[in-house]
């Protein structure tokens, strides 16, 4: 799939780090190193500008590493973008450390994937079919 991007910032094009990767990580564009107080969150550029064909979005996610050694992640995990949005991706990081986090320019901050959906089309019925679990959510099938 050919996806048209426009590049403002001074990093190279997001990529696929291996052949089996789902998704590409995406750098910080910053003009100085922005600082991350514990609970702190901040939308963080990143100077690329997307046109995703219709019926596609593109999923912004936590880079894992980022999440486990620093504590930091993506607020809207994940956050999407959809085909019509024309604006700078933007990713929405949080600090849910005790230490503040120092984003630099150029840092890989979260991962991009892209992804086919479906659009649905409602139907109004008065009951929906029964099944085993029925209305259980919320843990209610257990943890072992």
């Amino acid at each position: 799939m050919k996806i048209k991007i426009i590049n403002k910032s001074n990093h190279a094009l997001p990529h696929y780090e291996t052949e089996a990767s789902a998704g590409m990580d995406l750098r910080a564009n910053l003009s100085e190193s922005r600082i991350l107080k514990p609970l702190e969150r901040s939308i963080v550029g990143t100077g690329l500008f997307i046109e995703l064909p219709i019926g596609y979005e593109a999923q912004v996610r936590p880079r894992s590493g980022l999440a486990a050694k620093k504590g930091v992640t993506v607020l809207n995990a994940p956050g999407t973008i959809d085909a019509d949005y024309r604006g700078e991706v933007g990713v929405i990081l949080v600090n849910l450390s005790n230490e503040d986090f120092i984003v630099h320019n150029g840092e890989r901050i979260a991962q991009l994937v892209i992804a086919k959906h479906d659009r649905a089309e409602w139907i109004a019925v008065e009951e929906l079919s029964e099944t085993v679990r029925g209305e259980g959510g919320f843990g209610s099938t257990g943890t072992k």
